[in-house]
Formats: C-alpha cells, structure tokens, sequence
C-alpha cells in the first residue's frame, strides 16, 4: 500500500491535526486485523452495536476497556489442563488471543456487553452534552425607549 503525505493539511488547516493523525494512523494498519471478524451496527440514529465472533472464549477470556475516544477489545485464551493431553488431526478454531481497537467518535460511550452464542456485543450511544444540542433561538422585537421590555419570567413587582 503506497503512503499517503498529509503535510498539504497541516499547512492549511488549523484544529484538524488530531483528524489527520487518525486517517495517518488507519493508513498504517497491517492485514493481521482480520482476526476476529466482528460488525458495527448503527441501531438507531444515536446508538450503535459492535459484535466480535469469539467463539471459544468466555466472559473470564475478554477484557473491554475505554480509554478517552479509544475502545480496546481484548482476548486471552487461558490453556486448559488437558490440553497438552489432547490431539487435533486438525485444528481450525482459533484459539489465539487477540486485540482489537476501535477509534470512538467525541461524546460516544459504552453503555454494556454481553456475551451469547459465541458473540461478544458491546453496546454504544453518542450522548451530547446539553451545550452541544441544537437550540431553538426565538425571534423578538428589541427593547427601545418607547416600547416596554418583556417580562420572560415570573411576576412584576411593584414598588411600594
């Protein structure tokens, strides 16, 4: 894969450094990601679901952890006793361990995970924050001498 010089956006944009870094970052990756297969699922406008297919591990095998806009996906196969006794004529299931990283989007958390049928699900939703959210802005008349102000809340008090 030919490299990608992103300099051109670090001379004409201010603020976009941390996107640049990341399109840097995922140019980079090797093809030894294809392990675990896994899906990203938009479940409605502001919430998502990623599954993992980790058939062979269980829930004491996975570590899930957040770390700012990072989600690290971990698992680690413990070896049986037995397992020195037993002999594969073949073996397909894939037993490694692995990790797995996904790059979350600002104001994206985790809100669970669970583990069924081989399927590891780790459910998200973006939560703006009240500064964040679209506001209606109301159109009034400006306050002049001549015209009196509006009252927005509670009750005039007149002076005694």
């Amino acid at each position: 894969m030919s490299t990608i010089d992103l300099t051109p956006l670090y001379r004409t944009m201010v603020g976009f450094d941390r996107m640049a870094n990341l399109i840097d970052s995922a140019s980079r990756l090797d093809g030894a990601q294809g392990y675990p297969p896994y899906n990203i699922e938009r479940v409605a406008d502001d919430a998502f679901a990623i599954e993992i297919a980790v058939a062979g591990f269980g829930e004491e095998d996975l570590e899930i952890e957040t770390n700012e806009n990072l989600l690290t996906i971990a698992g680690k196969k413990v070896q049986d006793e037995d397992a020195e006794e037993r002999q594969f004529l073949h073996r397909g299931i894939a037993e490694r361990g692995f990790l797995r990283r996904f790059q979350l989007a600002d104001h994206v958390i985790v809100t669970g995970a669970s583990l069924k049928n081989g399927l590891l699900r780790v459910d998200l939703v973006r939560e703006l924050p009240e500064a964040k959210k679209p506001r209606k802005i109301e159109i009034g008349s400006t306050t002049t001498k001549k015209s009196k102000p509006k009252l927005i809340q509670g009750e005039k008090v007149s002076a005694a």
